[in-house]
């Protein structure tokens, strides 16, 4: 008697392993979606230990909206479609219908690395541009990544392929068209922001913050932005800062000079200048810089834009500058 061939642990259970990490995936997805539609804040891990408005930065910037709506539910319903092609065949019972469950298994098997072949190069691409354009941490993002790229690695090693020269061609046609057609829509929406006017972007800093006042603000004010710097402190919103903070630097040359001034600014560095520690512990502050608006708080560097829209701002908004990677 032929000694049957044991099948590897790993083939036993790749399905199962691809569909608790697509569920893990859906449910962290589903959470920013339902954050970023209510106009809520997702915690963050970095904004508590410090790093201030990382997360916000990256899921209230212009990468974070497709087509008017929030990439984490074009996120959600592909971990949601991985999970399906993943667990869906095990609903069938083996014993009782094995043509179809064996004709589902090597249909999905390709769904899978169709799925995880754009899933990784589209989060490769994000992961560039944290990087190197909104140049901050992003614990959700890395976290989807990682999820993204565990999701390919299982589906190649999970199975015996009979074709490995099939895995390399899907993947390759896959991949070009997710990068083409990445490139495509962030190319159309960045030739939006530009059509919209000629806008500035703001500088970065060059050298450290000295106490007690940081850097000094550079771009000077409009008129919109003291409309809406007026607007701001008429309703009573609050800004919380530190002088050390290179994104309320952002914030203030936003804003500009002139119009910073008006702004009802809180330090919460002791060592900055008029600070107001026990305001910003009252106001439970864990990162910077933090809107406080209508009795609800918004962290990371607004764009001039957001804050109009948070604060029901009806004045002009020809605003100078702009921050790319913020909405």
């Amino acid at each position: 008697m032929r000694r049957r061939r044991s099948v590897p642990w790993i083939h036993r259970w790749s399905r199962p392993l691809i569909g608790a990490i697509a569920i893990i995936g859906a449910l962290l997805t589903a959470y920013l979606t339902v954050a970023k539609l209510t106009g809520g804040e997702a915690a963050c891990l970095a904004e508590a230990t410090g790093s201030s408005g990382g997360c916000s930065n990256v899921l209230n910037s212009e990468y974070a909206t497709i087509f008017g709506l929030p990439l984490s539910l074009f996120g959600f319903l592909a971990y949601s479609s991985m999970a399906a092609f993943a667990l869906g065949p095990l609903a069938v019972n083996r014993d009782k219908n094995r043509p179809l469950r064996t004709q589902l298994e090597n249909w999905t098997w390709l769904l899978l690395l169709a799925g995880a072949t754009a899933m990784a190069v589209f989060s490769g691409y994000l992961m560039y541009v944290l990087a190197t354009d909104l140049k901050t941490l992003c614990p959700y993002c890395i976290g989807s990544a990682t999820f993204a790229l565990a999701l390919l690695v299982l589906t190649i090693i999970g199975r015996e392929w009979e074709d490995m020269g099939q895995i390399a061609f899907t993947g390759v046609i896959v991949a070009v068209i997710t990068l083409v057609g990445t490139l495509g829509i962030y190319a159309s929406q960045d030739f939006a922001v530009a059509e919209s006017g000629d806008r500035v972007e703001i500088p970065e800093p060059t050298t450290d913050p000295q106490a007690p006042d940081g850097w000094e603000i550079t771009t000077t004010s409009g008129a919109a932005e003291i409309a809406l710097a007026q607007h701001l402190r008429a309703i009573g919103a609050k800004e919380y800062g530190a002088f050390w903070c290179p994104h309320c630097f952002e914030q203030k040359q936003l804003f500009g000079k002139e119009a910073f001034e008006i702004i009802n600014y809180v330090e919460c560095d002791p060592r900055g200048k008029n600070p107001q520690v026990e305001a910003c512990r009252a106001a439970n502050i864990r990162g910077f810089p933090t809107w406080e608006i209508k009795g609800q708080t918004y962290s990371g560097t607004q764009s001039l834009e957001r804050l109009a829209q948070l604060s029901d701002y009806q004045g002009p908004a020809n605003f100078k500058y702009f921050k790319k990677g913020l909405n």
